[in-house]
């Protein structure tokens, strides 16, 4: 049984084209340089350990944070080259004493690292400042009244879906039910490892195309739902909020009806009358509790507002500037006449849509990662 496992995109002293057997890897040379990270991880971690290193507060949050950064890179890649070179060494004594059912295990360890390398692979293409973040999602429904209610809250179940589906863990922030079905809108928050750089490149206007089941003519229907996805801002960042800044409007909480009706102001709306944010929280039963969500979620909100100045002021993000912009179409979700999800930025169709609300985007995200320009101006390919 011949073996070739290739783990080339990470190291910069490794060239050649190679096929691995029954996965089809093919690569030449690498995309990052290990070496030079693992050094620069060394050097931090050894400042790390100096007398005096934590008596600037500010400059040893940073070095922490680099630290983490580096490791999510290296750890990850040394286990992944440690599987590798067991695998070769297995596929050696094969090759020496061949052993069926020694063999079948080394093809299910194969497949297992290239299914771990191609995650791997993607989460390399997230070398943001926020990519490492958890992600809050913010879904509005738009125009359309129950349709695109109903749409919103097909949304909201795909990501749902999608982050289950990675093992992150879901809280809903604020949920707003439509009068008829579906949401007017709702705020997630997903917690897991770069939540937000993979959640990011849905951020913008996604259009539905279906017969509605609210139309008792049964005549095809389009409607639109927008998206917004923020970074999770550790509680460590310091971001001014003035309380002469703020307009705090207390409700009673929506719902269902019957005995889910709050019958207290328990619900708070926050507007931070500078930029105009509105934040709004009523899952909660206690008015403290809801404050804090909001308050969270304000921060979340003016980080990523001063995130994007001082991108703009780099003119960093320019190129992708179109593909965030509120009222962009990013992607279409066709149920008939024929069905397909189309992607308007990679040109990527999938025409089983329902394996996609099922949360099955993944592939969107990674062809949007790939096309996306890196820090040194380059496409990921």
């Amino acid at each position: 049984m011949g073996l070739c496992i290739f783990i080339v995109w990470m190291t910069a002293n490794v060239s050649g084209t190679c096929d691995a057997s029954g996965l089809g890897w093919t690569s030449s040379g690498g995309t990052f340089d290990v070496d030079t990270k693992r050094g620069a991880l060394e050097e931090l971690e050894r400042s790390m350990a100096d007398q005096g290193f934590w008596d600037r507060p500010d400059r040893a949050r940073d070095v922490v944070q680099q630290v983490k950064t580096l490791k999510a890179t290296v750890e990850p890649f040394d286990r992944l080259a440690a599987r590798q070179q067991s695998a070769l060494e297995l596929d050696e004594l094969l090759r020496a004493e061949p052993d069926a059912g020694v063999a079948r295990e080394l093809d299910g360890e194969i497949a297992s690292i290239g299914s771990d390398v191609e995650v791997f692979e993607l989460r390399s293409l997230l070398n943001g400042p926020d990519d490492g973040r958890d992600a809050q999602v913010e879904i509005s429904a738009g125009a359309g009244g129950t349709e695109a209610q109903d749409w919103a809250e097909m949304l909201m179940r795909m990501y749902t879906r999608w982050a289950e589906r990675k093992g992150y863990t879901v809280d809903v922030l604020d949920l707003s039910a439509g009068e008829e079905a579906g949401i007017k809108g709702a705020v997630l928050e997903i917690h897991g490892p770069y939540a937000y750089g993979f959640l990011h490149p849905e951020t913008g206007v996604h259009r539905l195309v279906r017969i509605s089941p609210f139309d008792a003519n049964a005549r095809r229907h389009t409607s639109f739902a927008s998206v917004f996805v923020y970074p999770v801002v550790n509680e460590e960042i310091n971001i001014e909020i003035r309380d002469e800044d703020l307009k705090i409007d207390v409700y009673r909480a929506s719902g269902a009806g019957g005995q889910h009706v709050n019958k207290t102001s328990s619900a708070v709306r926050i507007t931070h009358v500078p930029t105009g944010i509105v934040v709004a929280s009523q899952q909660e039963r206690s008015q403290f509790k809801n404050k804090a969500t909001a308050m969270k979620m304000l921060k979340n909100r003016l980080y990523q507002l001063e995130a994007e100045r001082q991108a703009k002021q780099k003119a960093a993000l320019d190129a992708t500037k179109a593909d965030v912009t509120f009222g962009s179409q990013i992607r279409s979700y066709v149920f008939q006449p024929y069905t397909m999800v189309n992607d308007h930025r990679t040109e990527l169709k999938i025409p089983d849509v329902q394996k996609v609300m099922d949360g099955g985007i993944d592939p969107f995200i990674e062809a949007y990662l790939k096309r996306r320009p890196a820090a040194n101006g380059t496409v990921a390919a």
